[in-house]
């Protein structure tokens, strides 16, 4: 291709895959599928790999995040990015209306914006001629951090403005955050490593901009919601309720919840709607943002040294207390975890009556310097389980005590180990019934095949009944015994009995993460399915088969292997199958194919695809993967920032391709699939 079909032809993909990438992640409604849009993109890669010169800043490739920055540049804002006032209550906001009425002194009719307040991230987006060229914290409000290449990476911010008529430059302003499940996903993995936990989302949130190597951002799903404009001027818009149509229609991400309010009684009324659903939101809110609508009254109104006088902050309530522990008790997980669970004298926060906090590990225990006794900080936000913040050590007495871990089981009496380098202690007896009974709520939970109406509470209740024991009793719970229960009753028995019906047809790896073995969870089950055919296939396969698996490390495969050469677990699991479990089995390897007899072994970070995607690829055109360097191996496929797999593929003269070259050896195998 020439050059300048070549330019034409990556203008095009850009502009397609821009209003893609906009439907998706900004709309909710896109119109191709997920391998459409792979398709456009590994097209574009290969146009770009070709010709170089031609890339630009505002390509859809450029999300996957540049080179380690030395550390961050000053980015001076052209107009301040002012704080808010806060208020607390319903009477400071009658006192703001009267300020502001006071105040006033035109005929403009003051009507309101109602917005929640995100809690997360606030940061600067500068577009010149519809690009992104700029992007920064807020900082002290004149001058704040350049997090340009970390802004990037965050999928819903458009690299390139929507329209034909764009600003010939324009600051927007907006707030980055991460969703509740991500965080927990965060922190969960932070707890395993034995890494300080993050506080709290917006933690989480500044943390992951900050990061100087922009590829970490990049793996971490970060969101973002716009809420205004440093200059209204820039745009055709005489008030906010203009201001954010047309913000959507440029392509920014707007709060479906920000409401119009022709009065403050109207905003408090919305005030109490967000507060009553803040908890079903998955990112977090701690108040809402009122705002004069038009901007003649926000100039008017003006502004003080830190904040508008035409804006304030309502908090909510705050969701931190203070509690005095009382005690320490030890919980057991599903795959032996020993969790230490803060006992608090009852304290109310956020309207919830709290008893219980989190402790996560032993180490975070010691990191934060907590003892029995302590007056601590508890914070509360929506289903999370609270979480013990630190202790308020000015008020010990003298009197508090250390936290001792247990040394020997809370359940079955068998000895604790803590393995090396892990931040968590564990009971290994897997027939332990705490274990089991966790393994049950587990396997019935919304991580395994999720059965409606078999939470917790009905498993523990089911339990102590006698109708459960073990995980295959889920299959054999009988109408009569159910509907006998306290509380239950013959309809509540025919909606339990066939959501586990409905539960019997299910995927394999729906089955793996339902299972519970440690180290695999939803994602790593994915993986697993992918590669092999069935659940008996799996638990034959050996260490070298499951290594080969893009994304299983040793740790996941020694835990495999341990769990599948246990007997119990494998007659749990034909017990299953008998009592009617269907498995769908995962797509069958391609035999013979035009890559029958090549061996690939791939290193470095491939831009088109994942790992596991390009070993997928080769396994359905015949070909074999290897996850070590050895004589077996035909073709080493080298990415970004190749290690040393590479010299030592060319000592062995094994032929080596980088990603282009892969791309076209696949197309060249299978011409049909681009």
């Amino acid at each position: 291709m020439r050059r300048q079909q070549a330019e034409q032809r990556l203008a095009a993909l850009r502009t397609e895959l821009h209003e893609h990438a906009h439907r998706y992640y900004v709309l909710d409604a896109p119109i191709i599928s997920d391998a459409e849009y792979d398709r456009l993109f590994r097209e574009l890669l290969d146009l770009e790999a070709q010709f170089p010169e031609l890339v630009t800043s505002d390509s859809p490739s450029q999300r996957v995040g540049g080179e380690p920055l030395p550390a961050f540049a000053e980015a001076a804002h052209a107009l301040p990015m002012l704080s808010l006032d806060n208020i607390f209550a319903a009477e400071e906001l009658a006192d703001f209306e009267e300020r502001v009425r006071r105040r006033m002194q035109s005929s403009v009719q003051l009507t309101w914006t109602a917005e929640p307040k995100i809690d997360g991230l606030a940061v600067e987006l500068i577009y010149e001629n519809g690009l992104f060229v700029e992007g920064s914290t807020r900082g002290n409000g004149l001058v704040g951090e350049n997090i340009t290449a970390n802004l990037r990476t965050v999928r819903n911010i458009p690299l390139r403005l929507h329209g034909a008529e764009v600003p010939e430059r324009l600051a927007v302003r907006g707030e980055v955050y991460l969703s509740k499940k991500d965080f927990a996903e965060l922190n969960r993995q932070r707890a395993e490593q034995g890494e300080p936990l993050f506080a709290n989302p917006r933690n989480a949130a500044a943390g992951s901009l900050r990061q100087l190597d922009p590829k970490i951002t990049a793996a971490r799903p970060l969101s973002f919601f716009v809420y205004g404009v440093a200059d209204p001027a820039a745009l055709p818009c005489s008030s906010l309720t203009e201001l954010f149509p047309h913000l959507r229609s440029l392509g920014f991400p707007v709060n479906p919840l920000i409401k119009f309010c022709r009065s403050l009684a109207e905003a408090e009324e919305h005030y109490h709607h967000l507060q009553q659903i803040r908890h079903e939101l998955d990112y977090e809110i701690d108040g809402m943002v009122i705002k004069a609508a038009s901007f003649a009254a926000q100039e008017e109104l003006g502004s003080t040294a830190r904040a508008p006088r035409w804006a304030v902050a309502w908090k909510f309530p705050a969701e931190e207390a203070e509690a005095v522990m009382s005690g320490v008790e030890f919980q057991l997980g599903r795959t032996g975890a020993v969790t230490p669970v803060a006992v608090l004298e009852p304290v109310r926060i956020g309207g919830v009556v709290v008893r219980r906090a989190a402790l996560h590990n032993q180490d975070e225990i010691r990191r934060k310097g907590l003892m029995i006794g302590d007056t601590v900080l508890v914070r509360r936000a929506g289903d999370v389980i609270p979480e013990v913040l630190r202790p308020l050590t000015e008020r010990r007495t003298g009197q508090e005590q250390a936290i001792v871990f247990p040394t020997e089981c809370p359940a079955c009496n068998n000895a604790l180990h803590r393995p090396e380098g892990e931040a968590v202690t564990r009971c290994r007896n897997p027939h332990c019934p705490a274990q089991r009974l966790q393994r049950i709520i587990w396997f019935a939970g919304k991580s395994g095949l999720d059965i409606e109406g078999l939470g917790p509470k009905n498993v523990e209740k089911l339990a102590e009944a006698g109708l459960i024991a073990d995980i295959p009793d889920i299959f054999r719970l009988d109408k009569e015994r159910l509907a006998a229960l306290d509380g239950w009753g013959e309809k509540s028995a025919e909606k339990l009995l066939a959501a586990v019906e409905q539960a019997k047809q299910t995927t394999l790896a729906k089955l793996l993460a339902a299972l519970g073995i440690r180290h695999v969870g939803e994602t790593t089950a994915e993986l697993l399915a992918a590669r092999f055919v069935d659940i008996n296939k799996l638990m034959q396969a050996g260490e070298e088969q499951l290594l080969a698996v893009d994304g299983i490390g040793g740790q996941t495969a020694a835990a495999l292997r341990e769990y599948f050469a246990d007997p119990a677990n494998r007659e749990l699991i034909a017990r299953l199958l008998e009592l009617g479990l269907t498995v769908q089995a995962a797509e069958k390897t391609a035999s013979g194919g035009p890559l029958a007899g090549m061996v690939f072994l791939f290193t470095g970070t491939l831009a088109s695809m994942s790992r596991a995607e390009a070993e997928e690829r080769v396994r359905q055109l015949g070909g074999a993967t290897a996850s070590s360097i050895s004589k077996k191996v035909t073709h080493l496929v080298a990415g970004e920032k190749a290690g040393s797999k590479l010299k030592k593929a060319a000592e062995l003269g094994i032929a080596a391709l980088n990603e282009l070259e892969f791309l076209r050896l696949l197309e060249t195998a299978a011409p049909d699939k681009k």
